[in-house]
């Protein structure tokens, strides 16, 4: 059994994620280092869920160039495992740029397609913004940017059915 499927892994991963979202917590500097402790530890194990978000911190909030390269090779790590967040991180990224993962447009339009064909609409929607302003070295289309458009909608309204329990039967 992978090491990333323990049990252990993830009720730690679960343990981190509460302490990172509970607001009754106190936000003392020894529970955040705790936390991201957590978050580190599952990540190490190759958890895909804390590979992004603890990467996703790194990089952001990261003080140290290591701190913010270690984040995005973690992002990377986990978008390669098909996380649609990561995914869609990992298009920033490369759009971006950084010291280690200098700006690469096309790595970034593979990365946004990915994400947004795997239901995370803000990928679709940089795609369709992309394709219509001619961004990211992409020629303007008006056909490719209305479906990423339609896509991005979609899936901003099953997110919406969701959050409001009306798409609770849907799998």
């Amino acid at each position: 059994m992978p090491q990333a499927s323990s049990l252990f892994t993830r009720l730690e991963y679960r343990l981190a994620e509460q302490l990172f979202h509970t607001r009754w917590l106190p936000r003392s500097p020894r529970t955040q280092k705790l936390t991201m402790h957590l978050f580190q530890r599952c990540a190490d194990a190759g958890h895909p869920a804390a590979l992004s978000l603890y990467g996703h911190m790194l990089f952001h909030r990261g003080v140290s160039p290591q701190d913010k390269a270690r984040g995005a090779r973690y992002v990377l790590e986990a978008a390669h495992a098909g996380d649609a967040r990561a995914q869609y991180r990992a298009g920033q990224i490369h759009e971006h740029g950084c010291a280690l993962y200098p700006r690469r447009d096309d790595h970034a339009v593979t990365w946004y397609a990915r994400a947004g064909e795997a239901g995370h609409p803000l990928a679709a929607d940089r795609l369709a913004r992309a394709y219509r302003l001619g961004e990211l070295g992409l020629p303007m289309d008006a056909e490719r940017a209305e479906y990423w458009q339609r896509l991005a909608d979609r899936q901003a309204g099953f997110a919406d059915q969701l959050d409001s329990g009306e798409a609770e039967t849907r799998h």
